[in-house]
């Protein structure tokens, strides 16, 4: 009669015992198997891993996509990108670090929420050789052909099925910059999906045309913390890929926004 308690005792308590050890998050590995130790450890480091393609290795299949290298993730986040078959990829993996609280992916989702935060974060500009704003200014506009500022509303308590917003960023390369942003739960985690939605130009000229620059943002709570994972692709003329390093263009942006992202979740 006691061995039997005994056994139903654990049996009882097993259960709580392994969801308070696994928290039912996956593991940085299962997402991503078998990763080239080097990729893994950039990962984990403040800057993440990044890498950038040239259009010739996009053009003869020589970039290696680790999203799709047998990546546990819903296979749209990549394949939205690479339908596209853009001219350039840039692919980007870290993991921030859990929260002493822990984290959850509605705090990730209000994060992204507060779109004036990208607003004067600073990058190293090659050209003018110091760190100046990306963004002079962000605010969310009233829909696609409205340019009406709208707040950001306030911190949700649900994440919504999918959402769309719209944004102007005053970018210091294409001055004012018009995106649409569709938000959704996709499998264990959040998407960010964001396309320009009108041109992007350089000096006057239109360097990317609208929808040619797509960037999807995988965001999963594992057990290290809180997995971000990034493919952007965008085409533009040969002309003006010549003047301007794009893979490093886009990659800068993308930094930025995950910063964004970081400081909304440190501001908690």
């Amino acid at each position: 009669m006691k061995k039997k308690y005994i056994l139903g005792l654990i049996l009882a308590i097993l259960p709580a015992f392994l969801l308070a050890e696994y928290n039912g998050n996956r593991s940085f590995d299962e997402i991503f198997p078998n990763l080239p130790p080097e990729i893994r450890a950039a990962a984990f480091t403040d800057s993440g891993h990044i890498s950038y393609s040239s259009w010739q290795e996009v053009e003869s299949g020589n970039f290696t996509v680790i999203g799709r290298e047998g990546a546990a993730i819903d296979p749209q986040v990549v394949n939205a990108v690479l339908a596209r078959r853009p001219g350039y990829l840039v692919e980007t993996l870290m993991v921030i670090p859990p929260a002493p609280h822990g984290t959850s992916l509605l705090e990730v989702y209000n994060a992204l929420g507060k779109i004036r935060g990208l607003e004067g974060r600073l990058y190293h500009s090659s050209r003018r050789n110091r760190y100046i704003p990306l963004f002079e200014e962000a605010t969310r506009i009233a829909g696609e052909r409205n340019n009406t500022p709208v707040p950001d509303p306030p911190p949700a308590g649900s994440i919504p099925a999918s959402e769309t917003i719209f944004l102007r960023l005053r970018d210091a390369n294409f001055g004012n910059s018009f995106y649409r942003a569709d938000i959704y739960l996709a499998g264990n985690g959040l998407v960010y999906r964001m396309s320009n939605s009108r041109n992007l130009t350089f000096l006057f000229v239109p360097v990317v045309r609208e929808g040619n620059l797509v960037a999807q943002l995988y965001f999963e709570i594992i057990q290290e913390g809180i997995l971000v994972y990034g493919l952007s692709g965008v085409d533009v003329p040969r002309t003006f890929s010549s003047m301007v390093h794009m893979g490093s263009s886009i990659g800068k942006r993308l930094e930025v926004i995950i910063s964004w992202v970081v400081d909304g979740l440190n501001a908690r």
